[in-house]
């Protein structure tokens, strides 16, 4: 929709700016916020437009708070020096649970008779950041700096869509002057996402969440920023000017909700240390499925009037404590380095460790990245180095770390030709890549497993061994050949018999039918994952007519630019891979088109969050919640409509009760939705 703007007066242009803000200012509350979006995002880009437009021939109606000042400004030429409102002191921290238990005896001791609680939350691994609003709106953004004094980068954190320029209305109560500390963090897909896009632009990648964060909101071009997915959440009130008497933590958090602010997550009450104790164990359990990186959890009393009493020290609060996880770093040496070659043909350095445990795991391999990190890191074969492990991906050698015996220390050079297939590399920027495509037997084996993987067709029992075992034998050369294989032909690999054969044959015979999106992810198209996938399939319907979009047409589906266009474009304009899919479709493979989301279905406009063993895969449920309307997510709020509970279900099920959630088992979820 066009803004008509034709004999528009003053008034009238200024009466349509506000409203369109209001809305979009609510919009935004709920998509990155309240994780709720409300109306679909050309919805909600038809109001921005509208937005610019206005302002365009209105340029006096502008505001710094406008939702059109979120895109980014001019470069900047210097980080300007802010002193903060209050100081922004560290918090002394521990690994060692009998020093928690001491802290809590100190605190005890402090308060004799106090009826004491404990706010426990986690605690982000991202970058400590100060907000300041007068009068309701966004004045100045500063980094924690050295605790008095931070960096201004205002105009960066007005990207980050999370952070409202305005308080939410009604926020009558609200102080004059609001300081408030929160943590600017990256979610791990976004980090994901984020070093995909770098090493296809032959540009150094960040080595986790934390330095992707620091590095994206510190940007001199507020533009590079606003691409970046950022998040903030806020915990602590540091100074106000007016506004509501608060007694505890919890009230602090509950108004920072109100008004707007994306309060900290996961925050929960405990009355006593063996309490505390127990959440650091919970969240150190589920630190990997949050979606952002967390290296502990911060213990803090909860009543502000026993935190006053308690004071603080030169260096922390008396009444706060981090109790951070065993570290997932360790130092160690690098035995050799091999080399891989992914499904795209890029070549990756692997170091071969004395083997170490990091985080209650055993690490014998970790990733250099590529040729110009290890030059940048001086690495070679016999150093000593310091190995970090985040989650499930696979470790990093972050540096080296003092002399390597030179006697033991060998020099290491990237390979002119691909290890595997024997073909000349070529060098894209830091990167080495082998041209050679599916004749190359590891991208072979790759795009093999990447067709039968979860997110694609879920073939069970194709793996990563049977996939190597299957390009070994000459049995598959490209994704297609897998629809003609048969028990006989199976029978003769190691590992094999008549039961196995079968099943797989079975297996990928039922795989025939994939939605759409789980084919067109399957294809392994440069740049396009699941969500990609999933928003072409619904915006085309049709296979053929994704292969046959141009350009401009794929970049008119939501979230795909002109790079992730040129890629998919690509790929369909290269002979060898119109054939693959062509030959899958001869084989009987027939990819089933989206159902639109049914806006009268029974779960419209509902949230419904999945937790404990479920009878039926994940994927499927969430898709069946899609189907009728609903939204999918990971975590349990407030926001959240219902929680279906399977086997074994834990913390989501206790934080549902608490909330007030209404509770539901698989049973009773497949027979509302017909599943």
């Amino acid at each position: 929709m066009t803004a008509d703007l034709h004999g528009l007066t003053r008034a009238e242009a200024q009466a349509r700016v506000e409203r369109l803000r209001e809305e979009l200012r609510h919009h935004e509350h709920a998509y990155y916020v309240l994780d709720r979006p409300e109306i679909p995002d050309a919805a909600y880009d038809a109001l921005f437009n509208d937005l610019v437009q206005t302002e365009r021939a209105f340029p006096d109606l502008v505001t710094p708070d406008s939702p059109t000042r979120r895109v980014g400004g001019s470069v900047l030429q210097a980080f300007p020096e802010v002193r903060h409102l209050a100081p922004m002191i560290s918090l002394e921290s521990t690994t060692d649970v009998e020093e928690v238990r001491r802290f809590d005896e100190r605190v005890r001791k402090a308060l004799p008779g106090a009826s004491l609680t404990y706010i426990v939350e986690p605690k982000f691994d991202g970058l400590s950041i100060e907000a300041v609003y007068e009068d309701g709106r966004l004045s100045r953004v500063a980094t924690r700096g050295d605790g008095e004094r931070g960096e201004g980068i205002t105009e960066n954190v007005r990207t980050i869509r999370s952070v409202p320029m305005r308080l939410r209305e009604p926020s009558t109560d609200a102080p004059r002057v609001l300081s408030v500390r929160g943590e600017a963090i990256m979610p791990v897909r976004d980090f994901e996402r984020l070093n995909e896009d770098l090493e296809r632009e032959a540009k150094p990648v960040f080595a986790n969440p934390r330095n992707a964060a620091a590095g994206s909101i510190r940007q001199l071009d507020p533009r590079i920023t606003a691409k970046r997915r950022l998040d903030v959440f806020f915990y602590d009130i540091l100074f106000m000017e007016g506004g509501p008497a608060m007694g505890t933590a919890f009230d602090e958090l509950q108004r920072l909700g109100e008004w707007g602010l994306r309060a900290a997550p996961e925050a929960r009450a405990c009355e006593t240390i063996d309490e505390v104790i127990a959440y650091h164990a919970e969240m150190d359990a589920r630190r990997d499925t949050l979606g952002y990186e967390i290296d502990g959890v911060v213990v803090k009393v909860a009543d502000l009037a026993a935190r006053r009493q308690l004071g603080t020290t030169a260096r922390h609060p008396r009444w706060a404590l981090a109790f951070k996880f065993a570290p997932r770093e360790q130092e160690t040496t690098i035995r050799r380095i091999v080399v891989q070659v992914g499904r795209t043909g890029v070549l990756t350095p692997v170091a071969e460790l004395e083997p170490v445990e990091i985080g209650g795991v055993t690490v014998a391999r970790a990733t250099l990245h590529n040729r110009e990190e290890i030059l940048r890191n001086n690495l070679h074969i016999g150093d000593r180095v310091r190995v970090v492990r985040a989650g499930d991906v696979i470790p990093d050698v972050v540096e080296r770390i003092g002399p390597a015996d030179d006697k033991a220390r060998e020099d290491f050079q990237m390979p002119d030709r691909c290890p595997v297939c024997g073909t000349p590399v070529v060098h894209e920027g830091p990167f080495d890549r082998c041209p050679n495509g599916l004749e190359c037997p590891a991208q072979l084996k790759g795009a093999i497993q990447h067709f039968g993987s979860r997110d694609a067709l879920d073939i069970r029992g194709l793996g990563r061994e049977t996939a190597d075992q299957l390009v070994a034998a000459g049995l598959v050369k490209s994704a297609a050949d897998l629809f003609s294989l048969t028990a006989e032909q199976l029978k003769a690999l190691e590992g094999f018999a008549d039961l196995s054969a079968k099943n797989l044959v079975d297996a990928i015979q039922r795989a025939t039918h994939p939605t759409l999106a789980r084919f067109v992810y399957g294809l392994g198209i440069p740049q396009v994952g699941t969500e990609t996938s999933r928003d072409l399939a619904q915006h085309f319907g049709r296979l053929d007519a994704i292969a046959q979009a141009d350009e401009t047409a794929l970049m008119t589906v939501t979230g795909i630019g002109e790079a992730v266009a040129r890629a998919i474009r690509t790929f369909f304009a290269q002979p060898e891979n119109v054939r693959i899919v062509e030959r899958c479709l001869e084989a009987g493979v027939s990819p089933v088109a989206p159902e639109r989301p049914a806006a009268d279905g029974v779960l419209a406009g509902k949230t419904v969050v999945f937790t404990g063993t479920l009878a039926m895969p994940r994927h499927e449920a969430e898709e069946l919640v899609r189907r009728e309307g609903g939204r999918a997510t990971a975590s349990v709020s407030k926001q959240t409509d219902y929680l279906v509970a399977g086997e074994d279900a834990g913390s989501k099920r206790q934080k549902a009760q608490k909330l007030g959630v209404t509770i539901v088992t698989e049973e009773e979820f497949r027979r509302s939705t017909g599943g």
